[in-house]
């Protein structure tokens, strides 16, 4: 069966993936770029146009950024991170941050409780908008996806929700040494996680330290 991946998701040190106050013009809240200047020089997000000032290969941290692509299939997303929006649809027009052609190329179910017509984009993105729990929506997913994997894409209740209903089988997690001290905290309710997964830890010239969590397979 296809795998669940999780990938390039930062954390603050105290396990934000986002920062207070989000909105249009801050889709990271109080917390700006702070968690994604890691990944800016790397070639893999300059490809998909996410870059900042510098750009460029950044070592040890591109060769964990450009996992990311590599096999999947369809982007399981929640609507925070398509738009800034809230409730009902009230603009329809909004086609998500990344311009006329995303950079997914797959197909993308968004999480929503508001579901409306599929938007298809340039590129092969398609874009799904569906109510559903992680369990049915990922049934959705692999639907869609065929043999390839599914990467589940954020925000933080989206990664978290999924881990609480035990549907991940591999994660990258980017621990950001910023302090951010309040917003969206990836890592609540998940006490334990540890024994579910093997966990290793590899640290970047960059700051940061990538750590990946396998599913662990206990025998029958």
């Amino acid at each position: 069966m296809s795998l669940v991946r999780v990938h390039n998701f930062s954390v603050s040190l105290d396990g934000f993936g986002t920062g207070e106050g989000q909105q249009l013009d801050a889709p990271f809240g109080h917390a700006g770029h702070r968690l994604l200047t890691w990944a800016f020089p790397t070639r893999t997000f300059t490809q998909m146009g996410l870059h900042g000032e510098e750009e460029g290969s950044a070592g040890v941290d591109e060769a964990f950024a450009s996992r990311w692509a590599g096999g999947i299939g369809v982007e399981i997303m929640g609507r925070n991170k398509f738009g800034p929006q809230r409730g009902p649809w009230a603009d329809e027009e909004w086609r998500g941050w990344w311009g006329d052609n995303p950079p997914f190329h797959t197909p993308v179910i968004v999480l929503t409780h508001h579901p409306r017509p599929p938007l298809e984009m340039e590129g092969g993105t398609t874009f799904h908008f569906v109510d559903a729990e992680p369990a049915a929506a990922l049934t959705q997913a692999r639907a869609l996806a065929g043999d390839l994997d599914v990467r589940i894409g954020g925000g933080v209740t989206t990664i978290r929700r999924f881990l609480e209903a035990d549907l991940i089988d591999q994660m990258h997690i980017v621990l950001v040494p910023i302090v951010l001290g309040r917003g969206e905290r990836l890592w609540d309710g998940l006490e334990g996680l540890e024994q579910r997964f093997h966990i290793e830890a590899a640290p970047s010239p960059s700051g940061v330290i990538h750590l990946t969590f396998e599913r662990r397979h206990h025998a029958a």
